[in-house]
């Protein structure tokens, strides 16, 4: 299975064609989906028709863009007209909309073609890959794992080669968590870079964006699918560069701090010595001013919990009232627990979210870039939530306790990408994560890309 710009360079030269990518991509589907649970609906037949009329208007010298004849998945969070949209819920399992997301818009219109819905958490609320709708995520590099989430099935498909790339979306990790997982890139951009529509209930907080195999093939879908869209009012003005244009340019001089942890937080053995391997790596081969020491931050994680719990089930609490019974039970505790939370509580993690980003954004006075892990945790058991031997808590977001370093880069909106950076004895991914600061998105693919060709990682593959 080719990468996105090779797969889009073949068809366009017509050295291949749509019709077997999407014949190579539905055999792949169909052979490891039954284990991996990456899809829900997949429309072999629709996207074959469109995939051969794409080929009939490449050979009379028409390209509807530079995806032309790419099949793509999609996380079923995202509205896709007149396409089943389940959001993962047992609620939602009848929903179609009238209309197309931005982002699915805009894929469309580069001439992609969608061969069906990945899967999703329910209402993306969880960083792990538990499913109710779909099946259990299950991680390519071994199925009795969580592949993470909540965009668990696009980060399966592209590292199980289902599909050249898939969208996603980052609340608060759910593209790094299951990207780090499955051992896949994956940038949460700035806030607002790709719009987001319909409305989100922590529309402060989520972000929609690619996922992909290489730095380069995101690059490109950044380019393809960013800018401004009426509906979404926090969406960013056009950029005015080409990011993948920047991943080939020659890497100046950068500073990068090192953080082997925050909070205090214990990071998994194996996790640290691949990171630890790969920052020295980076610091003695690229043009970088290195600085290590661990941050003082203290953590915002109540903040993140009373936005999060507070957005979320109030919303889904109020929509969905006579319909907790068909639940996730986890889901259905957060709204619960959103009851209780005061307009006074809300307002005041307000404040405390602006003042931990304060803290973000100073230290990007004197770094270019922040490299931590991306996960103190290797992947755990696909039945599970959270890891075993976690202790029970009473929050709304006890997932985001053992996904301490994503999150807060929500609340602070600044861009942040995880990289595959080498693998544990056991053979599983382990994920550097690369924040920069904010709108500095470019700044930061170009570093990753600059890391990837240091460190190739695509010529892996999981063994299915």
């Amino acid at each position: 299975m080719p990468d996105l710009l090779t797969a889009a360079a073949q068809i366009s030269q017509g050295k291949s064609s749509s019709v077997a990518l999407v014949e190579g991509c539905l055999r792949q589907i169909k052979t490891h989906n039954p284990t991996l649970n990456a899809f829900g609906d997949v429309y072999d037949q629709q996207a074959l028709a469109e995939a051969e009329i794409c080929d009939r208007e490449r050979q009379q010298g028409k390209l509807r863009g530079p995806l032309h004849g790419v099949p793509f998945g999609i996380k079923d969070l995202f509205a896709t007209a007149g396409l089943r949209t389940t959001k993962g819920s047992l609620t939602a399992l009848d929903n179609v909309p009238d209309s197309d997301a931005p982002i699915i818009a805009r894929l469309k219109a580069a001439g992609a073609i969608i061969i069906g819905k990945t899967a999703t958490t329910e209402f993306g609320w969880t960083g792990s890959s538990y499913s109710r709708v779909f099946g259990h995520g299950r991680n390519p590099w071994d199925p009795t794992l969580t592949s993470g989430g909540s965009s668990s099935g696009s980060a399966i498909s592209v590292a199980a080669r289902m599909v050249p790339a898939a969208l996603g979306s980052d609340g608060g990790g759910s593209v790094r968590i299951p990207g780090a997982f499955c051992g896949i890139f994956a940038l949460k951009a700035s806030l607002g870079r790709i719009p987001t529509w319909p409305w989100s209930a922590t529309e402060m907080l989520s972000h929609a964006g690619p996922m992909t195999r290489t730095v380069r093939d995101s690059a490109l879908l950044f380019d393809l699918l960013s800018g401004p869209d009426a509906r979404d009012h926090q969406a960013l003005p056009a950029k005015t560069e080409s990011w993948l244009a920047r991943c080939d340019a020659p890497l100046p001089r950068l500073r990068v701090h090192y953080s082997p942890t925050l909070f205090n937080t214990p990071v998994d053995d194996r996790i640290a010595a691949c990171v630890e391997q790969a920052v020295e790596h980076m610091a003695h081969a690229l043009p970088v001013t290195l600085t290590a020491k661990a941050l003082s931050w203290q953590s915002p994680f109540a903040t993140f919990d009373t936005l999060w719990s507070g957005g979320r089930g109030v919303a889904y609490g109020a929509a969905l009232q006579h319909q907790h019974h068909q639940l996730d039970p986890g889901f259905a505790a957060l709204i619960e627990r959103a009851q209780r939370i005061e307009l006074a509580d809300y307002l005041a993690a307000q404040k405390q979210r602006a003042a931990f980003a304060g803290q973000v954004h100073a230290l990007f006075d004197e770094v270019d870039l922040l490299i931590t892990p991306t996960l103190p945790v290797l992947p755990f058991a696909a039945d599970r939530h959270v890891p075993e031997g976690q202790a029970d808590g009473d929050s709304g977001v006890e997932w985001a306790r053992w996904t301490p370093f994503t999150w807060p880069f929500n609340l602070s909106g600044n861009p942040a990408a995880t990289v595959p950076c080498g693998f544990t004895p056991e053979g599983l991914p382990v994920g550097l994560q690369v924040i920069g600061r904010r709108y500095a998105e470019g700044e930061v693919l170009q570093f990753c890309a600059a890391l990837e060709a240091l460190m190739p990682w695509d010529q892996h593959q999981p063994k299915l």
